[in-house]
């Protein structure tokens, strides 16, 4: 059972970046696909985005296409998102999850091993 940890959550003012770190517990592994969900208050979760472990293809959500980047580095077993030109809506408890299906799911019951969830506030 690997778990994942995620970080670099924070508030930040609209316009702003901030980069998130979802680490894996295990020296080695093999994914089929990682990927990023969201949940805002009152709201249910979300995808974001995700990427393929071996062929680093990629996928994202309309809402955040051409401000998120979507990352992973194979040797440190850990997955990255880069979000720029944040906006108030995109104020989110953060989780990464590890795929159970080949390809690129977008669904949340298609993931599992979710991790903590990292806080994302972004301010007007």
């Amino acid at each position: 059972h690997v778990q994942l940890v995620e970080s670099g959550g924070g508030l930040v003012q609209a316009g702003g970046s901030l980069r998130l770190s979802c680490a894996a517990s295990a020296r080695t592994f093999s994914f089929y696909a990682i990927g990023w969900f969201r949940q805002a208050p009152g709201k249910e979760r979300e995808f974001v985005a995700a990427i393929r472990w071996a062929a680093g293809t990629s996928a994202y959500a309309d809402s955040v296409k051409g401000r998120f980047t979507i990352s992973r580095d194979y040797a440190k077993i850990t997955l990255y998102l880069q979000m720029n030109s944040l906006k108030p809506e995109d104020t989110a408890v953060y989780y990464c999850a590890q795929s159970t299906n080949v390809g690129l799911p977008t669904g949340v019951s298609e993931y599992r091993n979710w991790g903590q969830g990292s806080q994302v506030t972004v301010s007007s």
